[in-house]
């Protein structure tokens, strides 16, 4: 079958060897948009601009994405679990797509990815596709997708910057690229932090290093890639609702402890064939060692991801429009051992095609399609001692229309399918009389509308996701044989997702910027025990209003303040127990710049707002607190 699959993904290929008749300018393909690029992709997309994250004065990943685009995030105080669309918190990193310049920072298990591992001085953009991408990148884009890009070495310079504040918090970030010669550039970046954080017995230690030499004619560029990440936290535990109420900062394990160090090295390739048609490749290569005391007991386990990623981009003229071609092969093979004895090894094997094509010169319509295969060698010493293979298969399709009333407004329908396959630890704890699980699948439906006038931006979107055979775990179900704990995973009962969305932002001068984001989520059960319920920890109202104030030409202000709404507790499916409140958190940064030299000072929380960050339900609830209030003071120096 796998044979069948490269041989078909090998046919568009070979429309490279034909030189096209009609040429056309050079495009740059992202899954986002820049202000000076047409509205021409049927999706519901936001642009994080780098001069959007100095003004923000945010200093990690978390606080830069809380709140934007409808995303919703989970912390245990360990690290950030985010969600789009409607997930809950034990669903999210299974279901939210997450990639560092294409590559994929998902996990083959249900752990997070790690996103403290980017220091913000190394993203050039972040792009927040909303909504379902199972086209494009297949598995686990069920809610949305976040591509972080990195600076390119493309011109020489750098920056150095420090910072330090509340909780003992100290950090210290610099980057350098420089040119070899008139092909070669070399990239070099690295990162310290640590601190107490806002809860006792909840330090952290973390560093990273990154080199990238980068080599660029006008018809080839080539890059290799090297990093390495270490991350070292204390893990306060979970709180009983007394406790939270009583003492939020107070840590319920003194032992607890967890340490990952994640090395990975990039390799990329791409040739310009004419003006028409590009070819990509990527060969990425990631390995992540866990090491933790959970409950007093250690454990440790190896992560390991091999990917290959290739495309053939084309691009052609005609007479009513461009016509855009997207069409490759994903590779990847995933092995994670884990030292009580669980050990698996997931190879998965992906071909697609997207097609932009033009109806006339204000209407286009895209089509696409992705199989893919994806086979389980699996040993658990409980479940399955003597290994079990589990084979399973997926595809998705993608129509869209996309009306073009002028180059800066437009409308927009899609429809596209999604799925993800099981994780190994879902697969390794089912019930005595399940064999693998089915992938789960389903349909997101949507239209948007935007406008963007010269000194306003209005973007309205809504969707409706509908989902089969969800995999998530459930308490109620039968306990594999030799089971440790109450529950199983299973092929749960369909649910959907309605929502809908308004972002818009005000130029009002030179001076002055503002605007407000809302995001509105129906998300419940439709089958099933609980059919009607509302899934938890998804608020139903989520909103930002933001402004950057320029002033005394060489100050700027910003202010956000963050809306959450009420939600269930995780788990809680049955919505038996009360609503966690909603909750308001106001970040302020002032920021000072001057040729070459900035100092920010931001305050988050800034009214010390007491919230839950994470909240599980179960025979004793256990409740994990939002950070409160923290200042930091940061230098920068670009050279």
């Amino acid at each position: 079958m796998s044979k069948k699959l490269l041989a078909a993904a090998l046919i568009p290929f070979a429309a490279l060897a034909q030189d096209p008749s009609i040429i056309n300018n050079e495009v740059t393909v992202v899954i986002g948009r820049t202000e000076s690029t047409p509205l021409n992709i049927a999706a519901n997309v936001d642009v994080i601009e780098s001069s959007d994250i100095k003004i923000s004065g945010a200093k990690n990943l978390t606080d830069l994405l809380r709140g934007r685009s409808g995303i919703q995030i989970s912390d245990s105080n360990s690290g950030a679990v985010i969600s789009m669309r409607g997930f809950s918190a034990s669903q999210a990193s299974s279901n939210t797509l997450i990639m560092i310049d294409g590559r994929r920072l998902n996990n083959i298990d249900i752990s997070a990815p790690s996103i403290s591992a980017i220091p913000l001085n190394q993203i050039e953009r972040i792009e927040i596709l909303n909504g379902s991408a199972g086209v494009l990148y297949g598995d686990q884009a069920v809610g949305g997708v976040i591509n972080i890009i990195t600076k390119a070495p493309d011109s020489a310079g750098g920056n150095v910057q420090l910072s330090g504040g509340s909780f003992n918090t100290y950090e210290g970030q610099a980057n350098i690229s420089a040119a070899i010669n008139d092909k070669w550039n070399v990239y070099l970046s690295g990162s310290y932090n640590e601190g107490d954080n806002y809860r006792e017995h909840n330090a952290n230690k973390t560093s990273s290093i990154l080199a990238r030499l980068q080599y660029k004619t006008e018809l080839n560029s080539f890059f290799i890639e090297s990093s390495y990440y270490d991350n070292y936290r204390e893990m306060a535990g979970s709180l009983t609702k007394e406790q939270f109420e009583n003492d939020p900062r107070q840590a319920t394990s003194t032992t607890d402890e967890s340490r990952e160090m994640t090395s990975t090295v990039r390799v990329g390739y791409q040739h310009k064939f004419n003006s028409n048609w590009i070819f990509d490749a990527n060969l990425n290569f990631k390995d992540t060692l866990n090491k933790n005391i959970a409950w007093g007991s250690p454990r440790e386990k190896n992560i390991s991801l091999l990917e290959f990623n290739s495309k053939a981009i084309g691009n052609m003229t005609t007479s009513r429009g461009d016509l855009n071609i997207v069409t490759g092969i994903d590779l990847s093979r995933g092995d994670v051992e884990f030292d009580s004895g669980r050990e698996n090894v997931q190879s998965m094997a992906s071909i697609f095609t997207q097609v932009t094509a033009p109806l006339s010169e204000q209407l286009s319509y895209i089509l696409g399609g992705r199989y893919s295969i994806v086979q389980d060698d699996l040993i658990d010493g409980r479940v399955y001692p003597n290994g079990v293979e589990l084979d399973e298969d997926a595809y998705a399709l993608e129509l869209g229309l996309n009306y073009q009333l002028t180059i800066n407004h437009r409308l927009y329908m899609r429809v596209d399918d999604n799925f993800r396959f099981s994780k190994v630890d879902e697969e390794a704890y089912t019930s005595p009389s399940v064999i693998g699980l089915k992938p789960q699948t389903g349909r997101s439906y949507e239209a948007g509308w935007d406008w963007n006038p010269k000194s306003h931006s209005i973007s309205l979107n809504v969707f409706r996701l509908d989902l089969e055979d969800e995999i998530v775990f459930d308490s109620s179900a039968p306990k594999p044989i030799n089971g440790q704990f109450n529950g199983a995973n299973v092929n749960a009962e369909a649910s959907t997702r309605y929502g809908s969305s308004i972002n818009w932002n005000w130029q009002v001068n030179s001076d002055l910027n503002t605007g407000l984001e809302y995001s509105y989520i129906d998300a419940e059960f439709t089958e099933g025990d609980n059919k009607g319920k509302s899934l938890p920890w998804v608020a139903e109202h989520t909103a930002r209003g933001y402004a950057g104030i320029y002033f005394a030409d060489n100050f700027q202000l910003f202010v956000e303040e963050i809306y959450v709404g009420e939600r269930y507790l995780n788990s809680d499916n049955s919505n038996s127990k009360d609503q966690l409140d909603d909750y308001l958190l106001s970040n302020v940064a002032l920021n000072y710049v001057l040729n070459d030299w900035s100092v920010s000072l931001r305050a988050d929380n800034l009214f010390d707002t007491k919230y839950a960050s994470s909240a599980i339900a179960g025979w004793q609830d256990g409740y994990y607190v939002g950070n409160g209030r923290s200042v930091r003071l940061t230098a920068n120096y670009d050279f």
